[in-house]
């Protein structure tokens, strides 16, 4: 209860003894005006809520760090009486969404709309709603609230950065021979051709062979071989590192058109994780544009594996689940390589990504080698995000392995970093074998 209506019905009931023990005409018009204040304004609040109905509009529930994400409200007054004022509360927890609001002297068969662009600082998913409506009287001695519990989830995925080349180039890996596995799509290696069935495509119709035997032929297509990148993630808790960073709102105005401050670098959070992810996620766009197929493997909290695909879905699959991940695992990187390199055949390579400065892992890369499966290494380095350990063991032994190497530290441009050749040995030239 507002100080104002206790003040209120305190002299409400003075009032009203006031008049029956005086009997005065002045009391009781005194009583009766304030008891008339009370009910109106009562009645004025009961109403400011009804016959409102607000819509929420989202144009996609899939943003990225670095855009910015949008929304429109609409609220609309269905009766005839105007509403003074309407306050809409909106408890989404995407930072800085700034989507509440206040509408004054809403008239009656009218609407008010408003829309909220919000620029994504931090990958992650995120709650739109609920909302809360609040109104009252103009006296300011009721107030009622009405909540909206309807939500709806967006997924923020992390920054990507555009890389004009990343060794080995496309052209090097493995490729032009066919494999012995049969395609679900169309490659330029035809391994035969068979009677058509029900669901086959007609582009996949061979014409000559249909004329000649009189009956629908189908081709059937083989794999081409080229190399299977495998992203395999670091996400053990001992190796991680972060400096305090708090999320602050965005200048107005200061960001392009991609998202990124004019002049600037993406900004991302110090810590080697944060790096990490952005790394992996703009590693396997590079590839996927160029149609090469990328898995994703990591051991977090549990073990994650997304199988080698291409094409557009098989990145929104990686955004989607790098958009989630911590370093909350136990499993140690030179555990997770041994572990899960033992499937992979000598048309795959692995790209592994970790600011561990323990060698243990690269020796796990060299005996994998050994196999004829060939690795990169993406070293984040740790010391610059408030770590202790030295790297320089680390440094020597990926190159006594001959093991191509990117270091990326805080603050460096991610893009440029992995656009230039790694550290190491010239490339060897992958064959099909």
């Amino acid at each position: 209860m507002s100080s104002r209506l206790l003040f209120l019905l305190t002299a409400l009931i003075v009032s009203w003894i006031f008049a029956l023990n005086s009997g005065r005409p002045l009391a009781f018009n005194l009583a009766y005006l304030l008891s008339g204040i009370l009910a109106l304004s009562y009645i004025w609040s009961w109403n400011s809520t009804r016959a409102i109905h607000i819509n929420r509009h989202t144009r996609a529930r899939r943003s990225q760090v670095g855009q910015h994400f949008e929304e429109s409200f609409e609220v609309r007054n269905q009766g005839r009486l105007p509403k003074l004022w309407l306050e809409v509360r909106d408890f989404s927890t995407v930072p800085f969404h700034g989507a509440s609001r206040v509408v004054s002297h809403l008239q009656g068969r009218s609407r008010h709309r408003w829309q909220v662009r919000t620029y994504c600082q931090q990958r992650g998913f995120y709650r739109l709603g609920p909302m809360r409506l609040l109104s009252g009287d103009p006296l300011g001695l009721f107030s009622i609230d009405q909540n909206l519990s309807q939500t709806s989830d967006l997924i923020v995925y992390p920054a990507t950065v555009s890389l004009a080349a990343f060794q080995p180039p496309a052209a090097d890996l493995a490729g032009g021979e066919a494999l012995n596995r049969r395609a679900q799509y169309l490659t330029t290696n035809v391994s035969g051709i068979r009677e058509y069935a029900p669901g086959d495509s007609f582009n996949r119709i061979h014409w000559l062979s249909t004329a000649r035997t009189g009956r629908l032929m189908t081709r059937e297509f083989e794999l081409d071989p080229s190399a299977d990148i495998w992203l395999f993630l670091d996400l053990h808790r001992g190796a991680a590192h972060s400096l305090p960073w708090k999320l602050s709102p965005p200048a107005a105005g200061v960001f392009g058109l991609s998202g990124h401050k004019r002049g600037d670098a993406l900004e991302l959070a110090p810590s080697t994780l944060e790096y990490a992810v952005t790394a992996a996620a703009s590693i396997a766009r590079y590839f996927l544009l160029r149609n090469r197929a990328v898995g994703l493997v990591w051991q977090g909290s549990q073990r994650y594996l997304l199988q080698i695909d291409r094409g557009e879905r098989q990145m929104r699959k990686m955004l989607e689940a790098l958009a989630i991940v911590s370093a909350e695992g136990r499993m140690s990187f030179d555990q997770l390589l041994v572990t899960e390199g033992v499937r992979l055949n000598r048309n795959d390579m692995i790209l592994a990504i970790t600011a561990d400065p323990d060698p243990a892992w690269v020796r796990a890369l060299r005996e994998i080698r050994r196999r004829g499966v060939h690795s990169v290494a993406v070293v984040i380095d740790g010391s610059t995000f408030g770590g202790q350990e030295p790297y320089q063991e680390l440094t020597h032994e990926l190159a006594l392995s001959n093991i191509p190497t990117y270091h990326v530290r805080r603050g460096d441009d991610i893009g440029a970093v992995l656009g230039r050749p790694g550290n190491g040995e010239p490339w060897p030239t992958f064959t099909a074998q």
